[in-house]
């Protein structure tokens, strides 16, 4: 089986139903970006020894995939795609925002500029988390271009990065006097 289909040697790629668009374009980038932060995500997991730590990093990566998967569709077949694909729901933002809240009690978090690399696992975490910011960015310039169908992607990233702030915390063991898990 081939690996490659020369489709993209003219700088496009496919969007869900077959739409050809720039690879220089808003979504591209958006996509690539996304694509990056669930590898930068897998990297992280790869290192931390913490189970929670390795779960939570499981379920981001999958769950990056439908924001990208939302923007892969055109705006003309949006409506029938959000009906039966996947889409950034608000029931998701709040579980990120309870794993939030449940790590702040645990976390004691310093008041000062932090700098990255406490541990080789909490770095990748840390670097992951600038790669989502960077999408989180992308996102915003596509809701400004009016390209951004579900504002709960907006609200997703930016959770997700809070997230991994406090979960690159965590994995240092900068804990507030819960047990490590």
């Amino acid at each position: 089986m081939k690996n490659f289909n020369e489709k993209g040697d003219r700088a496009e790629t496919s969007l869900l139903y077959g739409r050809r668009i720039s690879k220089a374009s808003s979504r591209c980038e958006f996509f690539g970006t996304v694509d990056e932060a669930v590898s930068a995500l897998g990297l992280a997991r790869a290192l931390t020894r913490k189970e929670k730590v390795r779960h939570v990093l499981s379920v981001a990566q999958k769950e990056l995939f439908v924001p990208a998967a939302e923007l892969a569709v055109p705006p003309d077949h949006y409506a029938e795609y959000s009906f039966r694909g996947p889409v950034v729901t608000g029931e998701m933002v709040s579980r990120l925002t309870m794993l939030i809240e449940e790590l702040e009690e645990e976390v004691s978090v310093p008041e000062e500029f932090i700098i990255p690399g406490e541990t080789a696992a909490s770095a990748a975490i840390d670097l992951a988390r600038t790669v989502v910011r960077r999408a989180e960015r992308r996102a915003a310039q596509l809701f400004e271009e009016g390209q951004l169908p579900n504002e709960n992607i907006l609200k997703y990233l930016n959770r997700m990065a809070d997230l991994l702030f406090l979960l690159a915390r965590y994995e240092e063991g900068k804990q507030s006097g819960a047990a490590e898990n």
